[in-house]
């Protein structure tokens, strides 16, 4: 999700993903479940962008009349850049989500004898009016510091998880999806922690009186001296639930929906629909699992003000439905889905501007021109 995982196009989500679409050009999209034809990059299921960019580079030799050449393991553009894109991409999306978050995280964790806000645009609006518009970004330096592991975990993980399975199918999709999730938890259970203590902090104040935590690093090492390393990975597991499910079916999703769309590199609106792709995908996978993100928020929220109320993931979900029914898995799910679209809409937005950029015609022309030319024989 990401958070980490995104929360989630290509770090906190899934974004890169798009370049397994490109394959070499077919009359329709395949079928649901049917086997995909060889990818640009010589594999199954080449994840990233950069099978995207291959496809690109294919489809202008094919206007020029240029034989389409494969590109050999050795010659596969820097994966640094690509990383370097995801971590700028993520940085976009956590910019234009981090409020929403915020408002998820007030909602999910009040306290319902004395809510201080009735619903998800007056807790923006209360937010905005006490603490500033800073408010809204209160914990944002926790997922901007985690970006680049959890890109680098999430991608590497799926990409060589696909070519382990051999078929880039919807269902190695789901499997590869869920082992990065699961993997990527190290990194988003503790930057989700300092992130939610950090949005509670000063609730309701436009000045803080008192400050707990100067910043998230502060807070992960003020935990960890008060309750050890099992403070800073508290929620572990809840959040392995809800992670390793999430990113499966953000993949799964992502895959089917471009597939449906029959994205092509030729075609004009392909950026629309890799967006409506991403964003809706974004959508799905929070949707499959905001149950067990309330109970995480609650779990790690816990004993902020020196009251623990629940010994574990069963004891909360129990206690959090005897006293406010089965509304409480839905809290905050507005301002989640309000998040989602546009999040992943941004994130995939700035790789692919990011990397069009870095990649330019030149350089592209010159890498093509330094390939080893197909045999006339």
């Amino acid at each position: 999700m990401p958070s980490g995982l995104t929360h989630r196009l290509w770090g906190v989500g899934g974004g890169g993903r798009a370049g397994s679409r490109f394959r070499r050009r077919i009359s329709r999209p395949p079928a649901f479940g049917e086997p995909r034809t060889q990818n640009w990059e010589g594999g199954a299921g080449g994840s990233g962008i950069r099978g995207w960019e291959a496809a690109w580079g294919a489809s202008r030799r094919r206007r020029r009349g240029e034989t389409a050449l494969h590109l050999a393991p050795g010659e596969r553009p820097a994966m640094a850049l690509d990383f370097l894109a995801g971590c700028v991409g993520g940085a976009a999306g956590v910019l234009v989500g981090h409020p929403f978050d915020t408002v998820k995280v007030r909602l999910q964790v009040q306290s319902v004898e004395k809510p201080l806000y009735r619903g998800t645009f007056h807790c923006f609006q209360s937010i905005i009016k006490q603490e500033s518009v800073f408010g809204l970004y209160k914990g944002i330096g926790s997922p901007m510091m985690g970006l680049t592991f959890i890109n680098a975990l999430v991608f590497g993980v799926q990409g060589n998880t696909i070519r382990a399975l051999g078929k880039d199918t919807p269902m190695n999709q789901f499997l590869a999806g869920s082992a990065a999730g699961a993997i990527q938890c190290v990194i988003c259970c503790p930057m989700e922690l300092a992130k939610t203590r950090m949005q509670l902090q000063g609730t309701g104040e436009y000045k803080l009186k008192a400050r707990t935590y100067k910043n998230s690093l502060d807070c992960l090492a003020k935990i960890y001296q008060q309750e050890g390393l099992r403070g800073i990975n508290k929620g572990m597991v809840s959040t392995l639930i809800r992670e390793t499910p999430s990113f499966g079916f953000y993949f799964l999703t992502y895959d089917c929906l471009t597939r449906s769309l029959g994205c092509e590199p030729e075609d004009s609106f392909v950026v629309p629909k890799l967006l409506l792709a991403g964003g809706m995908s974004g959508i799905v996978s929070w949707i499959s699992t905001y149950p067990v993100d309330v109970i995480k928020s609650r779990l790690q929220a816990d004993g902020v003000h020196g009251v623990q109320q629940y010994s574990g993931i069963l004891d909360c979900v129990r206690k959090s439905y005897q006293v406010e029914g089965w509304r409480v898995f839905t809290r905050g799910l507005t301002s989640t889905l309000l998040r989602a679209f546009p999040v992943n809409a941004a994130t995939f937005a700035t790789v692919t501007v990011f990397l069009m950029y870095m990649r330019s015609e030149e350089v592209m022309t010159e890498c093509e021109a330094a390939l080893p030319q197909p045999s006339s024989l």
